[in-house]
């Protein structure tokens, strides 16, 4: 076994093992396809192993590959960390934020404030479960949702820190009968649908939680629909199918529709904000302070017992009530 294996083949074999794609994975290092290929086939001979079964229809990882993963990781971090170490200044953290609304966009805000000497840039993506793939491809450093609501392979990659619970909403057209309530009791929403995501992978773990509050209410699920893009193309589509939505309290304003909170019970989303694991940036730290401080300022982690929020999304948020 090789004791000098150079980063950049260890880099080489993650972003393929990523993007289980050849020419992607050249493209996101900006290398040629077939200089990346011709450093994964000398990091195979090094190791003396085959780490990926090549088709002409796909790519997957070995046994091989699979126990060199998190080795890789970890060297890569270590390596980043070093070099982080002796950067004077650090390089811009990319933050989603996922719109200009929300709790996300609020310590954003408040560690621009506390930290700037700092530089987060933000992003606007559509939910945790695509922001947690790009957060562990490295083309995303944090983002901000429900973290019970990754799948296994993706938590295990990831660090988080409970932020906050957000209360549930309904978005109305301003004609719904419901809309002239200032609270929307649950069981009013039976005989509803509700869009909330379905169809949209990136936006899982909302679609998820939709699906454990509808359960044996008489709520229904709007069928899946692709990813909308877009507050017109939104608008349009909501109107269009004459859907409800599913939403926070805080929200984007939307045109002749407006936002009334869930009561009797209440329904929670959790909030953390979420980064890859070993991941060392001041942004991150700061991030994290900001996050905590808000958190305790504003009550946010504060809840009434009787509160709906799932039970495993409880643990997670390593809540006792």
């Amino acid at each position: 076994m090789p004791h000098d294996i150079e980063p950049r083949l260890l880099r080489a074999f993650l972003a393929v093992a990523d993007e289980l794609h050849f020419t992607r994975a050249a493209a996101r290092l900006f290398v040629a396809q077939q200089a990346l290929s011709r450093d994964v086939r000398r990091l195979e001979r090094e190791l003396g192993a085959e780490l990926f079964v090549r088709t002409t229809r796909q790519v997957t990882l070995t046994g091989d590959g699979e126990r060199l993963l998190p080795y890789a990781r970890h060297v890569l971090d270590a390596q980043d960390e070093l070099a982080a170490a002796f950067v004077r200044r650090p390089r811009p953290l990319l933050v989603d934020i996922s719109a200009t609304v929300g709790t996300g966009y609020e310590v954003l805000g408040r560690v621009r404030q506390d930290a700037p000497g700092l530089e987060f840039v933000a992003r606007f993506l559509s939910g945790l479960t695509g922001a947690a793939a790009e957060i562990l491809a490295g083309r995303l450093d944090v983002s901000f949702g429900r973290v019970a609501g990754l799948a296994p392979a993706l938590l295990a990659g990831l660090e988080h820190q409970p932020v906050r619970y957000e209360r549930v909403a309904v978005l109305l057209r301003d004609d719904h009968p419901l809309a002239a309530l200032n609270e929307v009791p649950l069981g009013a929403l039976a005989g509803e649908t509700l869009y909330a995501g379905a169809g949209n992978a990136a936006t899982a773990e909302w679609t998820d939680l939709a699906a454990r509050l509808f359960e044996g209410r008489g709520i229904s699920m709007a069928d899946p629909f692709p990813e909308i893009v877009g507050n017109e193309e939104f608008v349009r589509v909501v109107r269009k199918h004459g859907w409800s939505v599913l939403v926070s309290t805080e929200f984007i304003d939307v045109p002749g529709m407006c936002v009334r909170p869930v009561v009797d019970p209440v329904p929670l989303s959790p909030v953390s904000v979420v980064w890859r694991k070993g991941l060392r940036h001041p942004g991150v730290d700061a991030l994290r302070a900001a996050a905590g401080e808000l958190a305790l300022e504003e009550e946010w982690l504060k809840r009434d017992p009787s509160d709906w929020l799932p039970e495993g999304d409880m643990s997670l948020m390593g809540d006792n009530t």
